[in-house]
């Protein structure tokens, strides 16, 4: 069978959902399948995403850009010619035609549950198409439980057409890393020991200015020194945080660092002294993977997915409670076994998820589709 996987989104931007389409590329290369695969790239894209030692899998390029206003229907006249028995959309939205079998990744439902956090043009794309595009698919996967329940709840779809597969972390945090490298990354960029790590797109969602409130406090009423890393893009609609950043009394403790490479991040995440993700909502949370494969203690949101993925290997807090934000990174910072306890417990979760599980699952539900279909 010729199946395809939609691969354009990685030229547009960076972040989960790009990352997300890449490692479940790889992971597909290493399966043992009898079926033909073709990854379709952006004709601009200078990257090719096609691992070399899959002799079946094949490089196409399209000329129809993401979240294009008519990308239903020239999407579908592009992949037409190919032939395709299965297309996968792993940013939600499949074409309206193209393959007799189409599957969507749903990541989250941020725009449905926080509209007010996504520009107009966001807000319009999405929601003017996603309640068309999970009924037209002919199967969804979630990356959580938590995703899939909101399918269920809000778009009234039955169970049994949404399958739940996690996601992993990427290869570059799985491995060693020397401490001469990740100190030569932490000097050039100017970090000093024991920091405190933020990392994500910087936009309302990610709950950041709470954030900043509790290390203001942490700094200016517990009186601990230290810095807080703000490793990610600047999102949409962040400019208020960034106001608050510079009229902050501590604002020469904070650093923002976009456009870190992986190993980059890899090394940042082996040198601080924690990870902190106050999100109000994620579709799977990523960083907290990354972070446990690190050696990264986690304090996370108790909100949406995270506690999925952070079970019982990190301190879970509402993400609106400043007090209990600032007191736990003083613990963090002052009981080293309680960092070593948190370390030993995320390695351990971290275990549970990989992308060879990933491709595994997705591959079934690809193979139960196509014989529905044929």
């Amino acid at each position: 069978m010729h199946i395809g996987i939609d691969c354009r989104l990685p030229y547009y931007q960076v972040g989960g959902i790009s990352a997300y389409v890449i490692n479940l590329v790889s992971a597909m290369a290493k399966l043992q399948h009898w079926h033909r695969f073709t990854v379709f790239h952006s004709r601009k894209d200078v990257n090719d995403y096609v691992p070399e030692q899959m002799k079946g899998l094949g490089r196409a390029d399209l000329w129809t850009p993401c979240h294009h206003r008519l990308e239903r229907w020239t999407l579908g006249a592009e992949l037409y010619p190919h032939r395709l028995d299965l297309l996968h959309s792993p940013d939600f939205i499949p074409p309206a035609f193209g393959a007799p079998c189409r599957i969507i990744t749903v990541h989250d439902l941020n725009f449905l549950f926080y509209p007010e956090f996504l520009t107009e043009d966001s807000r319009r794309y999405y929601n003017g198409q996603i309640e068309w595009a999970v009924q037209s698919a002919d199967h969804i996967l979630a990356d959580s439980h938590h995703t899939r329940r909101d399918l269920i709840d809000r778009m009234s779809l039955e169970p049994e057409k949404i399958t739940t597969i996690p996601l992993a972390a990427g290869s570059v945090y799985r491995q060693p890393h020397s401490l001469e490298a990740i100190t030569a990354t932490t000097a050039h960029l100017g970090l000093m020991p024991g920091f405190i790590l933020f990392v994500g797109t910087l936009s309302p969602r990610k709950n950041v200015k709470t954030l900043l409130e509790a290390f203001e406090y942490l700094v200016l009423e517990l009186r601990l020194h230290t810095q807080l890393v703000l490793a990610g893009a600047k999102g949409w609609l962040a400019d208020d945080l960034f106001a608050a950043i510079a009229s902050s009394p501590v604002r020469d403790l904070i650093v923002h660092l976009p456009g870190l490479t992986d190993t980059q991040m890899a090394h940042l995440y082996s040198s601080a002294q924690m990870l902190v993700i106050p999100s109000l909502y994620e579709g799977f949370g990523l960083p907290v993977l990354e972070a446990m494969h690190c050696r990264c203690p986690v304090i996370s949101s108790n909100q949406s997915s995270l506690p999925e993925v952070v079970g019982n290997a990190g301190i879970l807090l509402d993400p609106n409670d400043t007090v209990a934000w600032s007191d736990s990174m003083k613990r963090l910072l002052e009981d080293e076994a309680e960092r070593d306890r948190l370390v030993g417990l995320g390695l351990e979760q971290a275990k549970k998820f990989s992308w060879q599980k990933t491709a595994e699952a997705t591959m079934l539900v690809y193979e139960d589709c196509l014989a529905q279909t044929n």
